[in-house]
């Protein structure tokens, strides 16, 4: 089995795109694979998988940990389709404030890995999206903080023509530069 590793243009950024293997019976891939994904920069363990199912029009985020309790993150979208966007946070980088934005379906498999220091959010643009995602660490309650998803400093272009539909905390999210505790 394999995999095609594709960084992005923030570099620390990539899209994995997994081996499909098909027969009469259906498909079948591997999603993860320590030894192969360690050869292709993303080191550590994964200790901690999440899951959620969303209608269309709902966008969750922009979230992240802060320091001590960071997670890189990898995401799939198993059922449906979602615009994932991750970005930048991390004060000294040359990237910060700067965002990567992928498709991610059941129908295209694709996986993207986000390193720790990035903020994550994404879109729902089907009927209904089922998203599964490892994370380096463990969700920390007390460590959770976000980024409004409309900051105009940064300007993400969500491809959508409507008012999300966002949960009470991602409505009270800060701008990027309104954010005091960032390294």
């Amino acid at each position: 089995m394999s995999f095609k590793f594709e960084r992005q243009l923030i570099k620390d950024i990539i899209l994995i795109t997994p081996e499909i293997h098909k027969d009469n019976r259906g498909i079948f891939i591997e999603a993860y694979k320590k030894s192969i994904f360690e050869k292709n920069g993303i080191l550590g363990e994964f200790n901690q998988e999440n899951y959620s199912r969303s209608k269309e029009g709902v966008l969750r985020g922009l979230h992240f940990q802060k320091y001590p309790f960071e997670q890189a993150k990898i995401i799939r979208c198993i059922s449906g389709k979602i615009l994932d966007v991750a970005v930048d946070i991390r004060k000294n980088s040359r990237t910060f404030g700067k965002y990567i934005k992928v498709e991610l379906s059941a129908k295209n498999k694709k996986m993207l890995y986000i390193p720790k220091g990035f903020a994550h959010g994404f879109v729902v643009l089907s009927k209904t999206a089922e998203v599964v995602y490892k994370t380096q660490g463990e969700y920390n309650p007390n460590s959770e903080s976000g980024i409004i998803w409309n900051d105009n400093d940064i300007g993400i272009n969500w491809g959508i023509n409507f008012e999300p539909i966002l949960s009470e905390k991602d409505k009270q999210h800060l701008k990027l530069k309104d954010i005091k505790e960032l390294r």
